[in-house]
């Protein structure tokens, strides 16, 4: 069966457990001061929706959408389980996220990641999705640990292509 992505609740029990592997990781992997990682308390934000991938019933990973302003917003809290890893979940909840954004209307989706040889495979996703570096936003700060990257979108049709 093909991954459905939906809304998810964060105070489910399984995307509370997946978001306990994802602050666990990003706490293992980055000082302290610089994980920007949501505990459920944050994915409850009214300008955050949080978004689940699932086979079968089986939550295989999360991602949500932070509203910045009415034209910019955030990817935040994408997480892929260990067993789901390269199989495309990652990406297709990127894409999802990405068509909500459209409809949303905003222009622009950055994210904050990791530099950490273990975000390897995030910044390589976000780079092929078309992301690139740019400058620090929001609460984010210019410091060694943390990447800051953003997308343009395009009109109904999603991201610009250019």
């Amino acid at each position: 069966m093909d991954v459905v992505i939906a809304t998810e609740d964060p105070l489910a029990t399984d995307v509370q457990a997946l978001l306990l592997v994802h602050l666990a990781f990003a706490r293992e992997v980055t000082p302290e001061m610089h994980v920007h990682a949501l505990g459920v308390d944050g994915l409850l934000d009214s300008s955050l929706t949080v978004f689940g991938a699932r086979r079968d019933g089986e939550l295989l990973g999360i991602g949500g959408l932070r509203q910045l302003n009415s034209r910019h917003g955030e990817l935040k809290s994408m997480h892929t389980s260990q067993a789901a890893r390269r199989q495309g979940v990652g990406r297709a909840i990127v894409v999802h996220v990405l068509r909500v954004a459209t409809e949303r209307g905003y222009e622009r989706v950055s994210l904050e990641t990791g530099t950490m040889d273990s975000f390897a495979p995030a910044r390589a996703l976000y780079s092929a999705m078309g992301f690139t570096r740019c400058n620090p936003f929001g609460e984010y700060t210019d410091n060694p640990y943390s990447l800051c990257m953003s997308l343009g979108l395009g009109g109904p049709s999603g991201p610009a292509t250019s």
